[in-house]
């Protein structure tokens, strides 16, 4: 477990951090109005409908954004990974959240009071526009899934899944083994198809040696083929 300090380094200091070109000041503020939350996996790290009081920034581990559908199914629109913000849209929208944020495996999270974040957003122009971008990017991922889950075929939108997935997560050490474990029905859910499909389509892509399995581990053996079958959907 790492140290709280570090923790809150990462959040404030890191190189995808929205908050590292504040101030001395302003960071203290943040240091002085926070608090660090360990969740285990499948723990909630916040609750659809419930109104903010905070900002999350991952510090460790992996979550999944996910919004419950017709009949209670839950429909997984995004992965967070470390470093990244949680719940802003509910926050600086003052609205409830639109979906629930769920902790894929052991993970930490540094929390910063509402308050606190808003006033520093008011007054600090390059932290706003930092909010804006990341507000922008998560704009342009959704409107490019969107196009890819409603047109693609299901071959198209698993590799683009598993494509994302390296992406945000990175290989292991191997440099082909993708750094994340995504049970087979949150595959699914993610690339907008049945268990039953991504399990067929995974041992498709396996016999053509494009991927491997091992157990719950996914190996990437021809990133080429892999981006292509995306691209041609």
């Amino acid at each position: 477990m790492q140290p709280v300090n570090n923790l809150i380094s990462f959040c404030l200091e890191g190189p995808g951090s929205v908050f590292r070109n504040l101030d001395r000041d302003d960071k203290k503020l943040l240091e002085e109005n926070h608090h660090i939350s360990h969740f285990r996996r499948g723990d909630i790290l916040l609750r659809e409908g419930d109104r903010p009081s905070e900002l999350m920034c991952l510090a460790t581990g992996k979550v999944k954004i996910i919004k419950k559908g017709i009949g209670g199914r839950g429909q997984i629109l995004s992965l967070v990974p470390p470093q990244g913000l949680i719940g802003y849209r509910a926050l600086f929208s003052e609205t409830t959240y639109c979906a629930s944020a769920i902790a894929i495996e052991e993970s930490v999270a540094c929390s910063f009071r509402k308050e606190t974040v808003l006033d520093l957003t008011y007054r600090n122009p390059d932290l706003a526009l930092r909010m804006m971008r990341v507000f922008a990017e998560e704009m342009r991922f959704i409107n490019h899934r969107t196009v890819s889950l409603t047109q693609k075929h299901i071959r198209g939108r698993l590799a683009e899944s598993l494509l994302f997935l390296r992406d945000i997560y990175g290989y292991m050490p191997d440099g082909k083994t993708l750094n994340v474990y995504l049970p087979r029905e949150d595959l699914a859910s993610f690339s907008n198809m049945t268990t039953s499909n991504a399990i067929r389509t995974l041992s498709n892509l396996a016999a053509e040696e494009v991927i491997a399995i091992e157990r719950k581990k996914i190996i990437i053996l021809d990133a080429y083929r892999l981006e292509k079958i995306s691209t041609l959907g």
